[in-house]
């Protein structure tokens, strides 16, 4: 049980800070766990990944209240850039939902850029939040399943 919690605040710490890797410690995890499935692992390592999301999300949706930000946005570098995307997602939420189940899922664009963007144009908090941890739990279940082919491929290696 402290592994599972340990799983779920580390992969909200690495929402946060992209320089923690969610997949190397699922990876690590998953290794030592013997009665936890990868999809349940995956799942507590997306609803972790999607509650530092959520604060990502929140800061775009704030951030154009800010001065500075502000400032930036009479560029017309960073205008046309926000008007391009704006016009992209505005009226067509599924296309929204859909960048940021691709970002969740391939970590490209990284999910926490998507995440901002999603918030400062508004997009549907539940569907960003339901596609976001649909998304995770993919990801990780994919690298759960490739630690779990490696264990029964090399089951030395990892001590069973």
């Amino acid at each position: 049980m402290k592994l599972i919690l340990g799983t779920f605040f580390f992969s909200v710490a690495s929402a946060l800070l992209p320089i923690l890797n969610a997949e190397a410690y699922l990876a690590v995890v998953a290794a030592k766990l013997q009665n936890v499935s990868a999809v349940e692992l995956a799942a507590v390592g997306g609803a972790g990944q999607i509650v530092g999301k959520i604060i990502w999300y929140y800061a775009g949706y704030h951030s154009l209240k800010f001065k500075w930000m502000q400032k930036k946005m009479e560029t017309p570098k960073w205008k046309n850039s926000y008007e391009k995307w704006s016009a992209r997602i505005a009226g067509r939420p599924m296309v929204g939902a859909g960048i940021c189940f691709a970002s969740a899922v391939t970590g490209f664009p990284p999910l926490a850029i998507v995440a901002v963007l999603a918030g400062s144009l508004r997009l549907n908090f539940v569907m960003f939040a339901i596609t976001c941890f649909v998304g995770r739990t993919i990801r990780f279940w994919i690298v759960l399943a490739g630690v779990d082919w490696l264990k029964h491929l090399f089951p030395g290696l990892f001590g069973h």
